[in-house]
């Protein structure tokens, strides 16, 4: 059951002057969740653009309330008993990406909204040839939240960057931070949204380059479950080895708990077999990790964030 919301009337009016129609009170946050569960957020706000998102933030830090940027809801677990507070859904201008492909440059740029379709952003960079995109190919979600978490495979999204554009209720209008990239995650304050990401690169054969990225995009829909909703890979890898060859050799695929099942494809998944709870999914994390740590005294560390407020 989720938990009364901390929303008063006069933040009700202070955000429907600030939002009108882009503001839902009580709001189911499963069908914007990769996992397609999660309890309702007390206020979701759909911010088109970064003037509304200024003005939203400023509410929140003028009334103490707490808020969340939701991305693309991949990477994420949001409990059953929703989200207090604001949750904001990046829209409109966030989406857009401007491409400068100049003849003869050695390098292609690019200009992306938090908010854009990191898949989408794939397949153009390929288009344009753009060296290292591939080893992007397949990851869910937007750009935003890949560069939050620095998503990649052999190459990873933070070697592309530039400049990194945040808004945070100190500072509510865009501004350029330094940000520093680590495996599965940056230095990024968690009081900052991304606004937008400046990226470039190395100019290749974009004949050569599509073809890399269809290559690893049809091993990853291969082997990774596209069946059931998921949110991508539950842990990070340890140091010289893997979280899905540890939990297989653990035992622990088609482990079940409620709707909720480590994937048999791919043991470092966990998906919504059906009408799983936020509840399942978090126990069979908590499961597998105790059981790799028996087997293996191996403690595996969360790639997915939980969020909200979960049942006992």
């Amino acid at each position: 059951m989720a938990s009364r919301s901390i929303i008063g009337a006069a933040e009700r009016t202070a955000l429907e002057a600030a939002c009108g129609e882009h503001v839902t009170f009580d709001a189911p946050l499963a069908e914007h969740t990769w996992y397609r569960v999660g309890g309702p957020a007390d206020a979701l706000v759909g911010a088109g653009s970064t003037a509304v998102l200024a003005e939203v933030l400023r509410i929140c830090a003028r009334v103490d309330m707490p808020w969340f940027a939701l991305g693309s809801g991949t990477n994420l677990l949001v409990g059953d008993g929703g989200m207090r507070g604001v949750v904001f859904h990046l829209r409109g201008e966030y989406g857009a990406v401007h491409w400068s492909d100049e003849p003869g440059e050695p390098f292609v740029r690019a200009e992306a909204g938090a908010s854009a379709s990191l898949p989408a952003f794939c397949g153009q960079a390929a288009r344009l040839g753009c060296m290292g995109i591939a080893s992007l190919a397949g990851i869910p979600g937007s750009v935003g939240g890949t560069l939050r978490m620095n998503g990649g495979t052999d190459r990873e999204f933070g070697e592309f960057v530039e400049e990194v554009l945040v808004q945070t209720p100190q500072h509510p209008e865009p501004h350029a931070v330094s940000v520093q990239y680590f495996y599965r995650h940056t230095n990024l304050a968690r009081d900052a949204v991304v606004a937008k990401v400046r990226l470039r690169f190395e100019r290749g054969d974009p004949q050569a380059v599509r073809g890399e990225l269809k290559a690893r995009l049809q091993r990853r829909n291969a082997t990774q479950p596209i069946r059931y909703p998921s949110a991508g890979s539950v842990f990070r890898n340890p140091q010289g080895d893997k979280a899905g060859r540890l939990i297989e050799a653990a035992g622990c695929k088609g482990w079940r708990c409620g709707g909720a099942e480590v994937s048999a494809l791919h043991a470092n998944f966990i998906v919504n077999a059906g009408d799983a709870k936020a509840a399942d999914i978090a126990t069979l994390m908590a499961r597998v990790r105790r059981r790799v740590h028996e087997r293996f005294g191996v403690d595996l560390v969360l790639e997915q964030h939980l969020v909200g407020v979960f049942d006992e």
